[in-house]
């Protein structure tokens, strides 16, 4: 409760202001004086305990309004005896639950409420030993006051960093949960399309070759089953990681891309390969390469079926890794796709650079240089 209008009061602030209440109306009864120390007419004796007791009941409210209820009891401190623990306990909540400075204005008025009660009550003290010992007080309550305030603020504080954190790391989560179902796209677009394109190819060979013999046929029949059934076995996968909470696709390595090549010359499509690079380039450079090659391939059948297709890998470690893959440019102009604006992500992603478009030659070219560290 830090403010007038707080949350409700709980079992612990009850528990508190029903022990303040008890602790200021016993510690009113230890203070009246009957006016034997310090004889005062009967009305003002009669107001100084019944006006104690009405401060004692007004601690109930001191979370409520502290400040006014704190100057109310520098009123009545000035002629009561019976209000001096009710006032200090004002005095204590307005350092808890308001800034040093109206802190500082309530012990102004108390000190001056001090002097007042000084003149008005003859007590046997001596003047400056009474009030130097209730300004040791008031500021030792302020004091005390001030730095559970600073304790509360702190905890608010770490609360509220802790709170912070915890809706950066769920937004954080979120994002890269998002990122990997971009990567899960960008996988499905890669493996089946190029798995759907030799599907194609093979298609495309029966269709056109209506003499091939009983054994030719069920050779390519046999192809194309085996290649839909791989194309039908990574859509599962991708299905499986959709499904999951987190999770990645099986991730082709760098020692794959040949792998990659023979299942296109396989298909028919003729494919030239040179192949430079010794050792093994980081795991997410040989990726990138395994990618740029097959969507090249891809597209080479998809825009250029049956034309020859060139792919060179060279790279070493220090000098980098390029990778090109060249085929006769199709006769229709076609658009940037999916797959080139995801290759071209990709590279930057690894701090490398592609292009792609027609040579001079009258050739397509998508040529890459990705980086290798020594």
């Amino acid at each position: 409760m830090v403010g007038s209008d707080g949350p409700r009061r709980s079992a612990r602030d009850w528990a508190v202001d029903s022990l303040s209440f008890l602790i200021a109306v016993l510690g009113g009864f230890v203070l009246y004086d009957d006016g034997k120390a310090d004889p005062i007419p009967s009305e003002l004796l009669a107001l100084d305990f019944w006006a104690g007791m009405a401060l004692c009941l007004t601690l109930w409210f001191r979370r409520r309004w502290p400040v006014q209820l704190a100057v109310f009891s520098a009123v009545l401190s000035t002629f009561s005896d019976t209000a001096g623990i009710a006032t200090l306990m004002l005095i204590l909540t307005v350092a808890i639950y308001r800034p040093f400075r109206t802190t500082l204005l309530i012990f102004v008025a108390n000190a001056i409420g001090l002097a007042v009660y000084i003149q008005v009550r003859d007590k046997p003290e001596s003047p400056q030993t009474l009030a130097l010992w209730a300004v040791l007080l008031y500021t030792a309550l302020a004091g005390w006051g001030l730095y559970l305030r600073s304790r509360r603020q702190l905890l608010q504080t770490l609360r509220d960093r802790a709170d912070r954190a915890e809706a950066v790391a769920r937004l954080q989560a979120q994002q890269a949960q998002m990122r990997a179902r971009e990567e899960i796209a960008r996988e499905m677009h890669d493996v089946l399309g190029h798995r759907l394109s030799l599907l194609s190819v093979h298609a495309g060979a029966l269709a056109y070759r209506p003499d091939a013999t009983t054994q030719e046929v069920a050779g390519a029949a046999e192809t194309i089953r085996a290649s839909a059934h791989q194309a039908l076995q990574d859509l599962r996968e991708v299905i499986g990681v959709l499904r999951a909470p987190v999770g990645e696709l099986p991730q082709p390595t760098f020692a794959d891309l040949p792998v990659l090549v023979e299942d296109s010359r396989q298909a028919g499509v003729p494919v030239e390969l040179t192949f430079d690079a010794p050792g093994n380039p980081p795991d997410h450079v040989g990726r990138t390469a395994y990618r740029i090659v097959q969507e090249g391939l891809t597209n080479a059948l998809k825009h250029a079926p049956g034309e020859p297709v060139r792919i060179q890998v060279i790279g070493a470690p220090g000098n980098g890794l390029n990778v090109a893959v060249t085929n006769p440019a199709p006769s229709k102009r076609f658009g940037d796709g999916q797959g080139l604006l995801g290759l071209t992500e990709r590279a930057q992603l690894v701090d490398g650079r592609l292009e792609h478009g027609r040579t001079p030659e009258g050739e397509f070219r998508l040529a890459a240089w990705l980086p290798w560290p020594a």
